[in-house]
């Protein structure tokens, strides 16, 4: 069958994710198929056109990895943040099995369309298919079961959190006697093949993927029988890793490019090479903060806007979340584009040195 452009193409990326904790974003109108644009207005925001999306940072003084209490704390943390996100204005929450807090992110969203705050058509949702699950017939069992505690009937994006499957099970990170993954064999087309029939039963609205490189995107969109392409990639990018090939495969062939890590990233030994330089300390940043009279943060998150990628972020601060409003209020100049692009390092923080090995490790790849 031919492909077919998704037709809902609306993408507000995104308002609350949790990933142990709770991300914010936003809600500017994103055409993510050639033939259709879908407008969603969300107040008190002043929307910019030419702004694909936004992400508001929560910063973030913990990590669900760093102890066995993290994702107690994650559930907390969504049930505090995400109801204020929403009463501010906020409209997608972008969540995954692995964040182990959509219970509580549908507690949330009910309560808040309870109680007339939004309707469930003003709300974005996203989730995403988790390593465990890549097998075909695993897939829509796996997006029940999101749904189920999101108490949502569909979501308006599914995506597959990375191209690598891992043993079937309940175990986030299946093991081995020797503390090693247990990896297993999809041919990730075929979960592909499956997540479109989710689409197709009404399940989800529109699926893409993340963390593939572009080898990766391109055995999907060179599929026989390719009947709807991803929508968007989300992947590790910040002014020491800014993407800008990738950047250009995926403008190539009308696939959005989702900034995970904008900011750089939380120093969790576990994950992040304690040994890269702290982003928000750069010098050229800070001075390019000082002349405009605003933060490191929103310059980083400025320069990801201005070059049409979708930009996330982290924290758990509310003072925060009103704080990245202003990236609306300034513009970077082609002089400060062009500073921080000279900054790209191609640093990796999260290098997921356990999959390193993995037949499908996306990270060997230069894009």
């Amino acid at each position: 069958m031919p492909y077919v452009p998704q037709s809902h193409t609306s993408v507000l990326f995104r308002v609350l994710l949790i990933h142990g904790l709770v991300y914010v974003s936003t809600f500017i109108p994103l055409s993510l198929s050639p033939c259709v644009c879908t407008y969603i207005y969300i107040p008190p925001v002043a929307v910019i056109a030419t702004l694909a999306a936004l992400q508001f940072k929560f910063r973030v003084k913990w990590n669900r990895h760093q102890s066995p209490d993290s994702p107690q704390v994650a559930k907390k943390e969504a049930l505090e943040f995400t109801p204020f996100a929403i009463e501010v204005g906020f409209r997608h929450i972008d969540c995954a099995h692995a964040y182990q807090n959509e219970e509580e992110i549908g507690q949330v969203i009910r309560s808040k369309i309870a109680d007339g705050t939004v309707k469930r058509e003003d709300i974005f949702c996203t989730s995403k298919l988790w390593l465990t699950s890549l097998r075909p017939e695993l897939v829509r069992p796996a997006l029940e079961k999101s749904l189920k505690n999101l108490q949502l009937d569909y979501v308006d994006l599914y995506i597959m959190h990375y191209p690598m499957a891992l043993k079937p099970g309940e175990e986030l990170f299946p093991k081995d006697e020797n503390g090693k993954l247990i990896f297993d064999s999809v041919d990730f087309c075929r979960t592909w093949e499956a997540l479109e029939k989710c689409k197709d039963a009404g399940l989800a609205k529109s699926i893409g993927v993340s963390n593939f490189n572009h080898k990766q995107l391109e055995r999907i969109l060179n599929k026989p029988g390719l009947k709807y392409k991803p929508v968007c990639n989300q992947v590790e990018c910040h002014p020491y890793l800014n993407q800008s090939k990738l950047l250009d495969f995926c403008k190539s062939h009308e696939i959005v490019l989702v900034a995970y890590a904008g900011l750089g990233s939380q120093r969790v030994k576990e994950w992040v090479n304690q040994n890269h330089p702290v982003l928000l300390e750069d010098p050229v940043l800070s001075a390019i903060a000082q002349k405009h009279k605003k933060t490191a943060a929103l310059v980083a998150l400025r320069y990801q806007i201005q070059r049409g990628v979708v930009v996330l972020a982290k924290g758990n601060n509310k003072k925060w979340i009103k704080e990245n409003m202003q990236v609306f209020d300034f513009e970077l100049t082609p002089e400060d584009m062009k500073a921080i692009d000279g900054l790209n390092r191609n640093i990796r923080y999260y290098e997921l040195h356990l999959g390193v090995s993995h037949p499908e490790f996306p990270f060997s790849e230069e894009y």
